[in-house]
This record gives structure tokens, sequence and C-alpha cells, in this order.
């Protein structure tokens, strides 16, 4: 999106604006600003003309101009009917420089999960990587892994879905004991809504570029889902898919931005804390009670022989004896 677009957009945002203040605005002439409403008329939206200016009076329902209406954070939307893979647009962009873009796809053809793991995303999803440059050591990168957990789950909520979070970063539905959950649904501890998958490049002492993807089974049929996964559509209806990545965003940016209220937020959302676990770490595997959360992202879990801090594992919910 060019940069005359983006600030027409965030103008006509704040309500009617006259074409001549427009022109100021955006340093161009009114035959500029008129060619530019034009081509968001094209695009879907509804541009009125009256005497107090340009209104806006539909917005379309998905988009790169329809997601950056309104969006209260600095990113910059780039968006694709069809992707294979939105993280590897983001590294892609990441490589060339970009900072502070979002890509987002309708669908996906060529999606990947944690530790390679295949995930299904059929048009109709959210499907999103955020490309980020924060001026962190690459130690507090989980952090981010941990804000788009929480963002994600705030926007779910809003939705009407009563998600909650599985360390570190799985956003599920229910506690998979349901009648009607399947063994994947138990054996997770609850209906896959959303998944994170976080890239990195970096030196020693700093992150040289972050890429955040978030996958949202948003509008999506339970059959096109693989066992265990659920979806906004089969929990609380069809959501607003505009709505919901601008909410996500502006959650996200919030957190990016006050990284100490990253952890409580996440504790409050957390299922997997007082829950027995089983973590299968790269040095062996870590059974006990869960019992807190450290900075970046580390789980503390209490067993036998004491508390062990785990920096990276797979997580699964045991039952109660």
């Amino acid at each position: 999106m060019n940069e005359t677009r983006r600030a027409l957009l965030d103008a006509l945002s704040d309500g009617p604006v006259a074409g001549p203040e427009l022109a100021d605005r955006l340093g161009v002439s009114r035959a500029a600003v008129w060619k530019q409403v034009e081509a968001l008329r094209e695009d879907g939206f509804g541009v009125e003309s009256g005497d107090d200016g340009y209104r806006v009076t539909d917005v379309p329902e998905y988009g790169e101009s329809a997601i950056a209406f309104g969006l209260d954070a600095p990113f910059e939307v780039e968006y694709h009917d069809s992707l294979d893979s939105s993280n590897d647009r983001g590294r892609e962009l990441a490589v060339e420089g970009a900072s502070d873009v979002v890509v987002v796809a309708d669908e996906q053809t060529g999606s990947r999960g944690r530790l390679k793991r295949e995930w299904t995303a059929p048009s109709g999803g959210v499907w999103m990587s955020l490309v980020l440059r924060p001026d962190r050591p690459p130690a507090h990168v989980p952090a981010f892994t941990l804000a788009a957990a929480v963002a994600t789950t705030r926007a779910a909520r809003e939705a009407g879905v009563d998600a909650h979070i599985k360390w570190p970063n799985d956003v599920l539905v229910g506690a998979g004991d349901d009648p009607d959950d399947d063994a994947e649904a138990a054996r997770r501890g609850g209906r896959k809504l959303a998944g994170i998958l976080t890239e990195m490049e970096g030196e020693a002492d700093r992150v040289s570029w972050l890429v955040v993807g978030i996958g949202v089974n948003a509008n999506v049929d339970a059959a096109d889902l693989p066992p265990g996964a659920t979806s906004i559509r089969e929990e609380a209806g069809d959501v607003d898919r505009r709505a919901f990545v601008q909410r996500l965003l502006e959650e996200f940016h919030s957190l990016r931005e006050d990284t100490e209220a990253v952890l409580p937020a996440w504790r409050e959302y957390a299922s997997t804390l007082g829950r027995r676990v089983r973590v299968e770490t790269p040095g062996g595997t870590v059974e006990g009670e869960a019992v807190d959360v450290r900075f970046p992202g580390a789980l503390v879990v209490r067993t036998d022989d004491g508390e062990e801090v785990v920096h990276a594992g797979d997580c699964e919910h045991l039952r109660s004896a």
C-alpha cells in the first residue's frame, strides 16, 4: 500500500474530511485525492461526498485496505487471497529490511505449525505473520510469542469464544474432557483454536528480525479441520475477520510496547498453571505440576525432585489421578 493511500485511510477513519483539507494533509492535488477516493470505491469502499466532505459509509469485509482502515496500531498491511505461507513471505520481507508489516492471507496452501506439524489453513480463517525488528536480545523472543497468544485469546474472547492458553502458545477451547472431544483434544487439553509459530534471525546480543505467525480457525467448518481442532464458527458463529485482525494487532502492539505486562496477562488466560503436565524437552521428560511462568516465557514445573525451569518443549496436560 502506498503512503498516500495509507494517509487517506487514516484521515477518513476520523470522520468526514473536506477535499481541500485532504489534499493539504496528504500533500497532493485535489485531483490526486479524487483518484485515491475512486480507487477506494473500486476496492469496495462506500465513499460519499457531501457538504462536510468525504465520508466512508461502507467498508469491505476483508482485505488490505479494509484491515488498514481504522487500525489503531502502526502496521502496514500486505494482503493475499492465497499464499503458500505467510511466514515464508514474512521472512522474505524481513530479509529485504521490512519492519512492522503484517502479511495476511485468506488461505494458505503450505502452512505448518511447531515441530513442522501440518497446519490446515483453508479460506475463512485468519492467517497472518507479523514482521518485527525488536531492539531485544534473542533470549527475549519468547515474550513476543506469549504476547501473540494473549492478543489472540483476547480477540477470541471478544468474539464470544471462551479461549485459554496452553503453554507456551496454543490457544484452546474446553479442557479436552467433553464427551464429544476426540482423543487428540483430550491429549492436548482442549480443542485447538489457534497456533503461533515464531521464527527469527539474530546475533548473540540482538534480534535482526522476528516473524510471528498466527493462525486462527475463524470462519471454518469443523469438517475442514484436523482432529482435535475447533473454530470460532463452531464455538460462537462467524466473526467479522476484519475487526478480529484489528483487535489482535492492537492488543499485540500494546503488549510489545510494555513487555512487563506480558507475563501477568498470560497467567490470566493460562490453563496450564496449576495442572499436572508432562513436557517433552530436548533434555528429556519433565513431569509435575506447572506452578508459574518466568520471563521471557519459561515454565516452572514442581516435580518430585524439586522445581525445574523448562524453556522449550512439547507440553501435555495430564488428567488428575
